[in-house]
């Protein structure tokens, strides 16, 4: 799944998902396909790299890619919210609609809380990537 030519409009796509300068972010479900210009944008805005899953540090943000037949949703959302600080944010990057992989929206939106998050917003992320937000519930993880 490609990324797009232009990194300025990665960068673009990065801050419109609210990255900012020293947080750590997260990144589960990395393979070939995900669209690494996203990442390095992501990292630019940061100011570091991405800390992959076994990392211990508590992340101020999670990237997490899912693709239809990537295992269980709910368990890879769990795995995600593992070291989020509180008031962290979720990013569940999914292909998006026609693109192999798609994840429909209501498996995302049934998924969210059973895994304790709420889905806020969607967003198209990046070239072929839409991005769901997703906060823990305001009174805490179950």
């Amino acid at each position: 799944m490609g990324a797009t030519a232009d990194p300025a409009a990665d960068v673009a796509a990065a801050a419109k998902l609210g990255f900012k300068s020293g947080q750590l972010v997260q990144e589960y479900g990395w393979d070939e396909q995900v669209d690494e210009d996203f990442r390095e944008a992501v990292e630019e805005l940061v100011g570091s790299e991405l800390l992959d899953e076994d990392a211990d540090d508590v992340a101020d943000v999670v990237i997490c890619w899912y693709r239809e037949g990537d295992g269980d949703l709910v368990d890879a959302l769990v795995d995600a919210i593992t070291n989020l600080a509180d008031g962290g944010i979720v990013w569940l990057l999914t292909p998006k609609k026609g693109r192999p992989g798609h994840v429909p929206a209501a498996e995302i939106d049934e998924a969210a809380p059973t895994a304790g998050l709420h889905a806020t917003s969607s967003v198209s992320a990046c070239a072929n990537w839409a991005g769901t937000r997703m906060t823990t519930p305001k009174n805490g993880r179950r």
